[in-house]
């Protein structure tokens, strides 16, 4: 009767519309840099019949015409084959490889359409978490265009490896489908993406809110700014902007507790000099430090027999390569705590403490303590234009290892320079206005604010031309020992914590 012609027709209209569509789609997210190169995909499920419209594999997306489509059923099998004749001599046209992956998401989640994309930012975002397995971002208004997320919702995108080839993808998506329940979308490292929704309205929005999240994630980091933070809240004073362009800081005392220098770090290395001397004593850069401690050694013998000098067997050897032998280790072993125990700069004894030092960052025994005032300060000066350097006498690649492997995670995107005493000494004026030229400062050393605990560094920074500020940290040597030792009565602004910075240095100057 009546009735049948009408689904027919109503079939008709609806297989036409979602071929048009699919075509549609995949132009405007060519043009959106989704699909490129052939790569990326989107399927779309009929709410008449459940039949499943796919793209065929290895075409110009944004060239797809609607007689080109597979439709394919819920267990993947080809129901109805492209439309168009297959001129002679050309292969017969192949369903996506993404189809197993799209069937995924169809059958667990009961989506209505799923899409895969190939841009940029879905690439580059897993990059941003390398060694981890899944993407988060909070605080960001288009997290709400994912279903049963808000505003102060942390998104969690799960991040699976890539294979091969797409087929091979198939089975660790089920599986990662399967385990966040919550979750729309999966990342696949150094790909793409696929995500899906109830309709395809829907699934076009978290495509595009997704792509959005991670191109603002992207961007953030490049500015040094944390997307999992909440916007730092205003200040009570309006400032416009700081009155400083750089930011150089001391590290003892000042962005970390001096007692982890004293106390964690300089113990640390003494307790493992040996045993990394013994276990890399072929390599280059062991053989190099051997060499100047073996000729310090021997300097310090010929200058003052009563000092730290060398035992025996130190001045008698000669580094090139030394055979490794247990009384030479213990002599070294001896003569480096001594040098500790003195408190003696030895470029070799810091070199040294630097390799044990690295070893044990990298191994996860140590962990650069940071005041937890730093980190959060510093993102909002960033955002404000300020550059942030580090100035400390521990070398460079110390300091560098220290705010790498923090007990706040790696902060080394918040640090544009380091200096160290190879710069020149602390506590002379033109070890400052030498960093100043370094910094590129434009109007000179007056747009470089110097935080540092020793009011000696102060003084030689502020004659240099630097505004200045005195950290006053739990450990620190009280200012009023120092201002005796010093002989000065020069007043300097103090801080108890980086979150003052801004009031102290506002811009009613």
């Amino acid at each position: 009767g009546m009735g049948d012609g009408d689904s027919v027709r109503r079939m008709d209209d609806d297989d036409k519309f979602i071929r048009e569509l699919v075509c549609e789609l995949c132009r405007q997210f060519f043009v959106a840099g989704w699909v490129t190169g052939t790569g990326g995909s989107i399927s779309i499920r009929s709410k008449l019949n459940g039949n499943i419209y796919m793209t065929p594999s290895g075409v110009q997306k944004e060239r797809i015409q609607p007689a080109d489509l597979f439709i394919v059923g819920m267990e993947g099998q080809v129901i109805k084959p492209p439309l168009n004749e297959i001129l002679p001599g050309c292969p017969p046209p192949k369903l996506s490889d993404c189809a197993p992956l799209f069937l995924h998401a169809f059958r667990q989640r009961n989506a209505g359409a799923v899409l895969h994309s190939h841009a940029i930012c879905c690439n580059l975002v897993t990059s941003l978490f390398e060694g981890e397995s899944e993407f988060k971002i909070s605080h960001q208004e288009m997290i709400k265009g994912i279903d049963g997320h808000g505003y102060f919702d942390q998104l969690v995108i799960p991040i699976i490896e890539n294979t091969a080839w797409e087929h091979e993808l198939a089975d660790s998506l089920g599986e990662t489908i399967a385990k966040y329940p919550l979750s729309c979308a999966v990342l696949v490292r150094r790909h793409g993406m696929y995500v899906w929704g109830k309709t395809w309205e829907q699934a076009k929005r978290h495509g595009e809110c997704l792509h959005y999240l991670f191109e603002v994630a992207i961007q953030m980091k490049k500015l040094g700014m944390d997307f999992n933070s909440p916007p730092a809240p205003l200040s009570r004073k309006r400032s416009r902007s700081a009155s400083f362009r750089h930011l150089l800081l001391d590290i003892e005392g000042t962005t970390s507790p001096i007692e982890f220098v004293k106390d964690v770090l300089f113990p640390y290395a003494a307790r493992h000099a040996r045993s990394f001397l013994s276990s890399t004593w072929g390599s280059p850069a062991t053989q190099a430090v051997l060499r100047e401690l073996l000729a310090q050694a021997q300097a310090d013998a010929a200058s003052d027999s009563s000092g730290p000098g060398g035992p025996a067997q130190l001045l008698e050897a000669r580094a090139d390569p030394v055979a490794l032998d247990e009384s030479l280790l213990t002599a070294l072993d001896l003569y480096i705590q001594r040098c500790i125990a003195f408190d003696r700069k030895l470029g070799p004894l810091k070199t040294l403490q630097g390799l044990v030092w690295r070893r044990g960052y990298e191994s996860g025994e140590l962990r650069g303590q940071v005041f937890g005032d730093v980190p959060g300060v510093l993102r909002a000066l960033r955002s404000q234009g300020v550059h942030c350097s580090l100035y400390s006498s521990g070398s460079k690649q110390a300091q560098r290892l220290l705010f790498a492997h923090s007990t706040h995670g790696d902060l080394t995107p918040l640090f544009d320079s380091y200096f160290d005493t190879r710069v020149g000494p602390k506590t002379e004026a033109s070890s400052y206005a030498d960093i100043a030229l370094c910094l590129g400062s434009v109007r000179g050393p007056e747009e470089v604010l110097f935080v540092t605990d020793a009011v000696a560094e102060a003084a030689a920074a502020r004659a240099a031309g630097m505004q200045t500020l005195l950290s006053i940290r739990p450990g620190n040597t009280p200012l009023a020992a120092q201002m005796q030792a010093f002989g000065s009565t020069a007043e300097f602004p103090t801080i108890s914590s980086f979150e003052d910075i801004e009031a102290i240095m506002s811009l009613d100057k």
